[in-house]
Formats: C-alpha cells, sequence, structure tokens
C-alpha cells in the first residue's frame, strides 16, 4: 500500500532491517554518517539505560512480547527513529511508518481499516509508527483513539513536545509513555569514535584529535545526530585538504554553533523560563543571565521575556525595592522601542537590578489570600459610608454617611472602618524587613492601630536597649550607615528618641538620610499613641459633604471622590 505520507516498511517474516524485504532501503554508501550508523539491534543502543533493563516495557516494545501502544518522547538525536527501526526489524508484526507531517486522517484511517481486514483473516498484527505526533491536530489524535483501545494496530508515536501538552489525555491515557533522555557526553564520545573506525562509517580513514573531539562532543549538546554530521562534515574537509587527522581548526569550521536545547513552542521553553525565574527568586544574576541568553540565542520573543521581568518585579521583590517595577516597566518599553538586537542590553540590566534586589512576596501572598477570602463568600456589601454618594439621592439612602475625611485630621490618618463588616482584623499583608519594606513593616502596626481605634501596647519602664545589629545588606536587609545609597537601600534613619509629651514618627515617609524634620510635631491625639506629624490641611476643607462633592466640582469620573 502507498499512499502520500504513508509507506509500508515490513512483511511478515522479521527479517533484519537491512533486508529489501522488510521496506527499509540499506543504507548506501553515500548515505549521512547517521543514517550508516544507526544500531541493527538493542545491543547497540547507546544511552537509555534507564528503559533497557531486563522485562522494560523498550525490551517488550523491541521483541513483541507485548502488543502495548508506546509514546517515545525525548530531544532530537536520543534514538526514538532507531526504536522504531529496531521494533520493524525484530518483530513479525507489519510495520507501517508515517510522518505527520505529511500525513491526515485519511491515511490514519487507511491504515486502521487495512489492519482491521487482516486481523479478521488471520494476518499479522499491525503496528503504526507515528513520527513527530505532537504535529497531528485532536481531530487527528481523535481518529486513533478507537484502534488504539481495541488494539487493532499497536501505536508506536515518537514526539520532541511534552507530550502533556501537546497530545490528548484519551491518546495518552491508551499508552505507555517512554521519556529518553538527552545521550551524555560519554555516550556522545563512544559514538563518535565508533563512527570513525566502524566499516559503516568512516572505517578509520581518519583520526580524530583529542581536542577536536572535545569541540564535537561539547556543541552536540546530547544530540548524536549533530555529533556524527559535523564529525562527517569534518572528516570530508580533512580529507580534501589532503590531512589524515582532524584537527581542532577543522572540527570548528564543520560547526561553530552549539545544539541549543530550547523550543519556542514546546516543553523546554517552560523550563528555562522557570529556571530563569527561579535564578532571579533565588538571588543568582549569574545563572539568570545564562539562562536569559538561553533564550535570546534560541530566539525567543524579547517581548515575553520583558513580560516576565515585569511581573517577577511585584510577584517576588515587590516592596523590597519599589523601583524594581519602575526598571522591569522601562526595560519592557525599551524592548518595544528599540527591539533587538540593542534591547538585549536592556533586559540585561533588569535582570541584574531583579537577581541582586532584596526580596519580599508579600504583596503577592496578600494578594492570594485577599483573593482566597472572596472566592470563599468572605466579604459582605460595602460599608454604607464608603458608598458613592455623588449622584441625586444617594444621601437619602444613607450612602456616605459618618465618612470622615481623612486630610482633614492633622495625622492624615482616622479611625474608621473600610472592610466589609465579617473581615474585620483581617491582616492581609505582613510585610518583611527586606530592604525597603522595613519601614513599611514599622509603619503598618501604627496604621492599622489608628484606623482600626486599638489602644496603643504598653511600653516597659526599662532603660534603653542598645540599637539592634545592623542587618547583612547582601541578604536584603536595610541599608548599612555608609555614605552611598541604591535605590533598594531604604531603610530608615535612626531618630532620636522622644520623650512622653513628644509625638512619634510620621506615618508618612520617612525622612531622607543627613535630613532630619524640623518642623514642629502636633500634639497626639488621645485615641492613638503614635499620632503622624503630616502637616494639618487648611482650614475649611473639612466635612465629609465637601469630601463627596469634590468628585463633581473638579469633573472627575462618577464615583471617584477627590481628596
Amino acid at each position: 500500500m502507498e499512499t502520500d505520507g504513508l509507506f509500508s516498511l515490513a512483511q511478515p517474516g522479521g527479517v533484519h532491517a537491512a533486508s529489501p524485504a522488510s521496506g527499509f532501503t540499506p543504507p548506501a554508501a553515500d548515505s549521512p554518517l547517521p543514517v550508516r550508523m544507526r544500531p541493527a539491534s538493542l545491543d547497540e543502543l547507546v544511552g537509555q539505560e534507564h528503559l533497557l533493563a531486563p522485562g522494560s516495557p523498550l525490551r517488550q516494545l523491541v521483541t513483541g512480547s507485548s502488543p502495548m501502544s508506546v509514546i517515545l518522547w525525548g530531544p532530537p538525536g536520543t534514538g526514538k527513529t532507531t526504536i522504531a527501526h529496531l521494533v520493524a526489524a525484530a518483530t513479525d508484526r507489519k510495520f507501517v511508518a508515517m510522518s505527520a507531517l505529511s500525513a491526515g486522517v485519511k491515511d490514519v484511517r487507511a491504515v486502521i481499516d487495512t489492519a482491521r481486514r487482516e486481523r479478521r483473516h488471520g494476518g499479522p498484527p499491525t503496528v503504526l509508527f507515528i513520527d513527530e505526533v505532537h504535529r497531528f491536530s485532536k481531530t487527528q489524535q481523535d481518529s486513533l483513539l478507537a484502534a488504539v483501545e481495541d488494539r487493532t494496530v499497536t501505536l508506536l508515536a515518537a514526539t520532541t513536545e511534552n507530550p502533556y501538552f501537546s497530545v490528548i489525555s484519551p491518546l495518552l491515557s491508551r499508552c505507555v509513555l517512554l521519556t529518553l533522555q538527552a545521550l551524555g557526553d560519554d555516550d556522545v564520545r563512544r559514538l563518535v569514535r565508533r563512527a570513525l573506525i566502524d566499516e559503516r562509517g568512516l572505517g578509520g580513514a581518519v583520526t580524530l584529535s583529542a581536542e577536536a573531539e572535545d569541540h564535537l562532543v561539547r556543541l552536540a549538546s546530547g544530540d548524536v545526530r549533530k555529533a556524527l554530521t559535523a564529525l562527517e562534515a569534518a572528516a570530508s574537509s580533512a580529507q580534501a585538504q589532503g590531512n589524515a587527522e582532524i584537527d581542532l581548526a577543522t572540527a570548528e569550521k564543520a560547526v561553530d554553533v552549539a545544539a541549543v536545547r530550547y523550543d519556542r513552542d514546546g516543553d523546554a521553553h517552560y523550563d528555562v523560563i522557570s529556571a530563569f525565574i527561579k535564578s532571579m527568586r533565588g538571588s543568582d544574576p549569574d545563572a539568570a543571565l545564562h539562562w536569559l541568553a538561553r533564550m535570546l540565542v534560541a530566539g525567543e520573543d524579547p517581548r515575553f521575556i520583558a513580560r516576565r521581568i515585569v511581573i517577577f518585579a511585584s510577584e517576588d521583590v515587590g516592596m523590597a525595592d519599589p523601583q524594581a517595577l519602575v526598571v522591569a516597566s522601562a526595560a519592557a518599553q525599551a524592548v518595544q522601542l528599540i527591539g533587538l538586537p540593542e534591547c538585549q542590553l536592556n533586559l540585561a540590566q533588569a535582570v541584574v537590578h531583579m537577581a541582586t534586589a532584596p526580596k519580599s512576596n508579600a504583596v503577592t501572598t496578600a494578594l492570594g489570600a485577599a483573593m482566597a477570602d472572596v472566592r470563599a463568600g468572605r466579604g459582605g456589601s460595602v460599608p454604607a459610608h464608603l458608598r458613592d454618594a455623588h449622584y441625586p439621592g444617594a444621601r437619602g439612602l444613607g450612602h456616605g454617611r459618618g465618612y470622615k475625611y481623612p486630610h482633614d485630621d492633622p495625622r492624615g490618618v482616622v479611625t474608621q472602618q473600610y472592610i466589609p463588616d465579617d473581615l474585620t482584623g483581617a491582616d492581609y499583608y505582613q510585610p518583611t524587613d527586606h530592604g525597603a519594606e522595613r519601614a513599611v513593616s514599622e509603619r503598618v502596626p501604627r496604621l492599622r492601630r489608628i484606623v482600626r481605634g486599638l489602644p496603643a501596647p504598653a511600653r516597659p519602664a526599662t532603660p534603653a536597649e542598645p540599637p539592634p545589629p545592623i542587618p547583612d545588606r547582601a541578604a536584603g536587609g536595610a541599608s548599612g550607615a555608609d555614605a552611598s545609597r541604591s535605590s533598594v537601600s531604604t531603610g530608615p534613619t535612626p531618630q532620636p528618641a522622644v520623650s512622653a509629651g513628644d509625638a512619634p514618627a510620621a506615618v508618612g515617609d520617612d525622612p531622607q538620610p543627613d535630613a532630619p524634620d524640623s518642623s514642629p510635631a502636633p500634639t497626639a491625639s488621645a485615641d492613638n499613641d503614635a499620632s503622624p506629624d503630616a502637616p494639618p490641611v487648611g482650614p475649611g476643607s473639612g466635612t465629609a459633604d465637601k469630601a463627596e462633592g469634590s468628585a463633581v466640582d473638579s469633573g472627575e469620573t462618577a464615583g471617584e471622590e477627590q481628596p
């Protein structure tokens, strides 16, 4: 049977792969070296020791002792097609192969119909090999389900993509998944040396220097097909120059770019970006730059990388360095304006900033906790005093009644409920003491006491304790007492001790280093021991009615209240 994208590879009888009767044409003298060196038996297969144990699914597949359907998943050059050749040669089953690049549903159904007819007449079972099965559409994969289910055909499929993403779940559940690993350097070296002396290969026509061998093995990156192709090119170059040895210079001319293990649409895409993010999170700028380079060399869209950096700036750095989001956003804008190749530098700068910045996931954790409460049905209606009261009739409904305008208070903060009734006291945001967030961690408890109207904590009458040791800046703590300060070293400057009658530190931004606040502090409010020293708002600004009407007066969007 001959169909476009379909070819019969075997006849009953289990003849050797080199036999014309098997459907495999014996390699010609001018066939590529990887084809000539393809293993003729399972014993010649190098690597994949985890699949070659006695009784393993791979051995059962090759010998035909178990008619199981199998999906072979692994990077290029690891032996998937070689295993298909071994299955075709070592069993008495009919072997049919097709490529998902050129075959369609019609071809698949033709094989299944033929296999079903032959089984009814006592013919041999059929093994259907589909290369690059991930390129089949969902409909094409669906056409295999019934035949694989009742074993009308035994499916042998090969893919370089993660089958959990690229193969439909019903088909995946009907097959055994065998994962082939990239060959190690020793395995590639062994196969290169075999090709040098084997009669199917170069037959000892040339030798290979140690430096050239190391070069070929390193740049192959576990792809033995690439290593043998480069070896063949280097051997031809050496022989054309009348040399009996392949030196390093000749090998470098044969292959000068490493095989990058990356596919923008495949599994490696997710693995590399995962390693990239985890390296930045782990504060390793060198590893992060490596993964960035891996993506750039492989042709990844720089806009995708920039988006991940922007997300990382809030997800993993957060308030420990608020400037990280500014840097990440600037890098993303530079990618749009500049483009490749120059924007690589903008990305690299942002990556180094993210990796070396102090880390805090407090914002991420806080949002996750708040969303979990929302999904669980917690959080009632909006409190009446917080509702929109700008439209006619709203006040008759009680909207905005009792709202306190924070700017009318000398502290800029008032005691008032902002959260729904059933969530009062919820502390979602738990700031760390890393980098700039240390100042926030000192400010948040005071803010919560004012807003919630909680009493001040008792202060024991003990002698003043010595200041705590300065945290290690490399670990993301507050900055030391040095003259240079970066965007991530924004810890508060120690202030002089205050007496019982003095106002405590401001709730707002901490004063800049070496610039103490000289303005007089207002008297502390009776309901709070930590009233901030924000300057008072001018007279006449002070009613809830004015706060509610300001949005309309200033022409702002309805519902947005401008203080």
